[in-house]
């Protein structure tokens, strides 16, 4: 419940706050919100600069009754330290805090509008939307895992968005940081979260997993698509436990218009193990983006409420007495599974080229067992006139293209190991762009679906290639990530 904002409100020192108050520089405006574990304050600097006084600032006090509070006192604690160390779009700009031997607080930038939260109150929402929501946070917990920490407290209320679309990740009092100490592990005997979201590894105190993250947004898209939880509201250890060996009714049951790839993707984040799940969350925003990509397996098709008595008796039985499987730290999982894009001009390149490209993305595969293989290849089209999409047969040009692109591939298939092909189909895609510049759409793509690393081959040598440039030095210079430029050597 919000409090009167005009109302004094007591910190955690004791001291009585007011609007019209300064603490440490920052003035306190007007109380926003009172939650559970803090109060908000809208506040600006006294000291602003001209050009700093009109940036929107919130104040975060921890709300401490009497001090016998240690979960907020340690989980404010926690925010403190973590906060400074995140930078970019998807948190709120860190600003300052302020000790516990005076008063603790901590300043950030204020996001305008309001938290995911109030959409729940209308789900189930259009399908188009969950996909967007889910990929847009998606994005912003592949970007916070890059930087070493694992929410584990995503849920609605902890997720806002910027008038430019991008997902912000806030409340970080639960987090886990790589390289800074869990205060939360040290302190506490029980697991830490949100009943609703908590992971089956959250449950069995492993607290450094990036994956439990994605489980949270299998949650959170679950009940937007449904209007239900999938496993309820436990608020109780043993409620709680149930998730290790209990499915989830699938959403085609209580949606049937939900499609099978959007279903195989939402039981895919629900997996109980986390080798099961999506390595990234860039692998979950990548295949969010294309559908038609989504490797379907049985959990897709499902339309059954349950499992029967004695699967889930077996499921049990497992489940009790398992130990979880711990990962070194969320930024080395983050890392080993990798999204490669092998930008293949199949139409045009030499056999030589095409097999030295083929090699070094069988190689990076082999390499990274967790990585994901996106083939491209570029259909050129005019900027202005009208392209002509078929070829003098009659075929399409696009589909031509695309079939050139998966024979180019398949070697790539053959050559994963034989028990890991079904598993890992999912792990090589195709995709034909049509655009009039080769290189920008390379660049977009990686971008736009947080590629890691690019592969491409080099145009041979000549008169043609001075003149017109290279497309690989382009993308060279434009793409954010790493790139490999291939040549054969029968061109060198």
């Amino acid at each position: 419940m919000e409090s009167d904002p005009q109302q004094p409100v007591t910190s955690s020192a004791g001291q009585r706050l007011a609007a019209g108050q300064v603490i440490d520089g920052f003035h306190l405006e007007e109380h926003l919100h009172q939650g559970g574990m803090a109060h908000l304050w809208r506040v600006t600097r006294v000291d602003a600069a001209p050009g700093e006084a009109a940036a929107p600032l919130i104040m975060k006090v921890p709300r401490i009754k009497g001090g016998d509070d240690p979960a907020t006192i340690v989980g404010f604690e926690v925010e403190q330290m973590i906060m400074p160390t995140l930078s970019g779009v998807h948190v709120p700009k860190f600003v300052a805090k302020g000790d516990f031997t005076r008063q603790p607080y901590i300043v950030m930038e204020h996001i305008p509008g309001t938290s995911l939260r109030a959409r729940f109150d209308a789900a189930p929402l259009p399908l188009d939307e969950v996909i967007e929501i889910g990929s847009r946070v998606a994005t912003a917990l592949h970007d916070l895992h890059r930087q070493h920490v694992v929410h584990l407290d995503v849920k609605p209320s902890n997720i806002m968005f910027r008038p430019s679309g991008e997902a912000v990740l806030v409340d970080f009092g639960l987090s886990r940081h790589d390289r800074l100490p869990d205060l939360l592990d040290e302190e506490f005997e029980l697991p830490m979260g949100t009943g609703p979201y908590m992971s089956p590894e959250q449950v069995q105190f492993v607290r450094n997993d990036p994956r439990s993250d994605l489980f949270a947004l299998g949650v959170l898209m679950y009940h937007l698509a449904t209007g239900e939880r999938p496993f309820g509201n436990p608020n109780t250890v043993r409620g709680l436990r149930q998730r290790l060996y209990r499915e989830p009714v699938p959403p085609r049951v209580l949606r049937p218009e939900i499609p099978p790839w959007m279903q195989e993707i939402i039981l895919r984040c629900l997996a109980v193990q986390p080798a099961d799940r999506h390595q990234t969350a860039a692998q979950l925003a990548f295949d969010l983006q294309n559908p038609t990509q989504v490797k379907l397996t049985e959990r897709g098709e499902r339309t059954q409420k349950k499992a029967g008595g004695l699967t889930t008796l077996k499921r049990w039985f497992s489940a009790v007495g398992s130990e979880p499987v711990t990962i070194v730290s969320a930024a080395e999982q983050t890392e080993r599974s990798p999204i490669i894009a092998a930008a293949v001009d199949v139409a045009g390149a030499t056999p030589a080229l095409l097999e030295a490209v083929r090699h070094t993305a069988q190689r990076l595969l082999q390499t990274e067992p967790g990585a994901r293989l996106a083939c491209l290849a570029v259909m050129k089209t005019n900027r202005i006139a009208t392209d002509d999409l078929m070829e003098a047969d009659g075929s399409s040009k696009h589909v031509n293209l695309l079939v050139k692109l998966k024979h180019w591939a398949h070697p790539l298939q053959k050559a994963l190991e034989p028990q890991q092909r079904e598993l890992q189909a999912g792990r090589i895609t195709y995709h034909v762009l049509e655009a009039p510049d080769a290189a920008s759409a390379i660049v977009d793509y990686a971008r736009k679906n947080q590629v890691d690393h690019v592969v491409m081959g080099a145009r041979s040598s000549g008169g043609l290639r001075r003149y017109l440039g290279s497309v690989s030095a382009e993308v060279v210079a434009q793409c954010d990530c790493t790139v490999t430029v291939v040549r054969a050597a029968s061109e060198d």
